[in-house]
């Protein structure tokens, strides 16, 4: 129980140390944090590679010692086989960086021939050898010196013989010491080198964001036509630039049709206001005149369309929210349609022809309503005596035409009707009612049922709206 509790005091130590160094590391500036990982990853990755470089090094000269002892073995015994010991050449009793002693152990195991660096006794005992080649025995197996050992037994016409060579390791380790010690002196250059030119790369970098942070802080709603500066360079920050003066650019857009749209809905509500106020005004001067007729033909209808003009507003207002489909669920788009016509032909001063079949949607039943009733009341406010409206199914999409026998609408204002507050006959518009807003609203409803809207010539003449809904139902 107590040394759990040691090891649990100990853990909680170690990350109390660890988080320290952290929130220390956090403290810094992005310029200096990244030098200083940056000179540790070198430094780790110095030390990694330098310490397996050595030792590879190492043992490949090792390697090359124990090659040259142990090819100088076989030449010895070979010769050996042929000649007698005092009969071997010079040449294979000669020393060189390599291979630094030779001995010729006798059958009595006595030293009979000894060249180099090698003791009047043998470097390793005879009988750690056999008939077979051993090769680099490692230094410590020799006493009080610094050499790998090979060695062979052969049997002569003149006895057993053993052949010990000997291979200096010494200045195998001196190399080895000295590329370590290259490698530790070098290392604090390199990683001073490594984290200057991080710091200099990534506060270079920084400049440039510290300019886009410093634009985007004087940018204020009132100006928003200007844009932050580019970067030269084709990297992530220029990138981040591009990106961010686009978004300004959509904000300006925003703002602007904001504006527009509030000046326009002023507008708009000016009107209606004005005369419900004057009339009021009136027959508060002149109480005679607040009669029924004043009440029905003037403050009513105005009251009516200020009323209408705010419904219309608020719906785009939430089709600017993205709420305009609140509750979807399958629509017979045909029922709807049968339903506006019957309502439209009530106060129509045209001929209203309909021919319904069954097309259902997943969608906002009020919504597709909405849009049915503006294209209708467009088409019947134009019309000069016929509107016809035909729904049905097409390729699993609802169609819905309504066309009408009016004037028609040129090819270059099909796409602005559907702007809003855009009235192609004013005066007209306004005297009937109409605000610029309800082909909007049939764009919006449209686009919330992931549907398209277009315009197109009616045969003969006058203008066709053709709407067509995806059909997403339950079924």
């Amino acid at each position: 129980m107590h040394d759990h509790t040691v090891c649990v005091f100990a853990m909680r130590s170690f990350r109390r140390r660890v988080s320290a160094r952290r929130g220390w590391l956090k403290q810094l500036s992005i310029s200096a944090r990244s030098a200083t990982v940056s000179a540790v990853a070198v430094l780790v990755a110095l030390a990694l590679a330098g310490s397996v470089l050595d030792v590879a090094l190492y043992r490949y000269l090792l390697a090359g010692v124990d090659d040259a002892t142990a090819g100088r073995v076989r030449s010895i015994v070979s010769s050996l086989d042929t000649n007698p010991p005092d009969g071997l050449d010079d040449a294979l009793l000669t020393t060189s960086q390599r291979v630094v002693a030779i001995q010729l152990v006798g059958p009595n195991g006595e030293v009979v021939k000894r060249v180099g660096a090698a003791p009047a006794t043998p470097l390793v005992p005879v009988d750690r050898f056999d008939y077979n080649l051993l090769r680099g025995l490692s230094d410590d197996a020799v006493a009080n010196d610094d050499m790998r050992v090979s060695g062979q037994r052969v049997n002569t016409a003149h006895g057993t013989y053993t052949v010990i060579v000997g291979g200096g390791s010494e200045a195998v380790e001196a190399i080895a010491r000295t590329v370590a010690l290259l490698l530790a002196c070098g290392a604090p250059i390199i990683v001073g080198v490594a984290a200057a030119v991080s710091y200099r790369l990534v506060r270079r970098s920084l400049q440039s964001v510290d300019a886009i942070r410093s634009r985007v802080a004087e940018i204020s709603a009132s100006d928003l036509a200007e844009r932050v500066p580019v970067p030269g360079s084709r990297d992530e920050i220029s990138a981040l630039a591009v990106t961010m003066n686009e978004m300004l650019t959509r904000i300006e857009a925003g703002h602007r049709a904001q504006q527009r749209f509030v000046g326009d809905a002023s507008h708009e509500l000016r009107s209606p206001l004005t005369t419900i106020i004057s009339g009021l005004e009136a027959a508060e001067d002149h109480p005679e005149i607040l009669d029924t007729g004043l009440a029905s033909n003037i403050l009513l209808p105005e009251a009516h369309r200020m009323r209408t003009l705010i419904d219309d507003l608020l719906l785009l207002a939430r089709a600017d929210e993205h709420r305009l489909v609140t509750h979807a669920k399958e629509v017979s788009v045909n029922e709807v349609a049968e339903a506006e016509v019957a309502r439209a032909r009530h106060d129509a001063s045209c001929a209203i022809h309909s021919v319904t079949m069954p097309a259902p949607v997943l969608g906002d039943s009020a919504a597709i309503s909405r849009l049915i009733r503006n294209l209708l009341d467009n088409a019947v406010r134009h019309a000069t005596s016929r509107v016809d409206v035909c729904v049905g199914s097409r390729d699993r999409e609802a169609v819905i035409e309504i066309s009408d026998d009016g004037p028609g609408i040129g090819p270059e204002d099909r796409t602005r009707v559907f702007e809003r507050f855009v009235r192609l006959d004013s005066d007209r518009s306004r005297s009937s009612g109409g605000a610029g807003l309800g082909l909007a609203i049939v764009a919006e409803v449209v686009a919330a049922h992931g549907g398209t809207v277009t315009i197109e010539d009616r045969s003969g003449r006058g203008t066709t709206m053709l709407v067509s809904l995806p059909q997403h139902t339950n079924r």
